[in-house]
């Protein structure tokens, strides 16, 4: 049924999950698995006089990363998964935006991702990527939290 999975990862225990949900699913189904590190390389900081300065850690977050894609793709790999990876470097926009770009690029038949599952002022202030892949993403999205 499912021929191309997209899972995108940030190495937290919580995508974690997802990715092993990913490769889990990609094997049943002998499908493709992709797995996407999407790098936000801006970030605004207020120096000592509260002036706005820009710290680009591109290469840091590149290496990062890559590390994890590497993990990721071994494991899938060891399951007997074909798998690849990707690195996005993104600047000024959501995560979401990203994934749904290369769900729609690639083009990818499900969506696999880790969820942490905030509620209340948590989701208000740290909002929702997996919220806005689910409510707008033209595939369907199997949303994974960590046990």
């Amino acid at each position: 049924m499912y021929k191309k999975i997209l899972c995108p990862i940030d190495g937290s225990a919580t995508s974690n999950a997802g990715m092993n949900e990913a490769i889990l699913l990609a094997k049943d189904q002998n499908a493709e698995l992709r797995f996407l590190y999407v790098i936000d390389t801006f970030f605004p900081i207020l120096d000592m006089s509260g002036d706005l300065n820009v710290i680009y850690i591109a290469e840091i977050l590149h290496k990062n990363g890559t590390k994890l894609l590497k993990h990721a793709v071994d494991a899938a790999h060891r399951a007997a998964v074909s798998a690849d990876s990707k690195v996005i470097e993104a600047v000024g926009a959501r995560v979401s935006k990203f994934v749904l770009n290369e769900a729609e690029d690639w083009p990818a038949d499900l969506i696999v991702m880790g969820t942490h599952g905030l509620r209340g002022i948590g989701r208000l202030v740290l909002g929702s990527d997996a919220q806005t892949v689910v409510s707008s993403s033209t595939v369907p999205v199997l949303l994974v939290k960590n046990r």
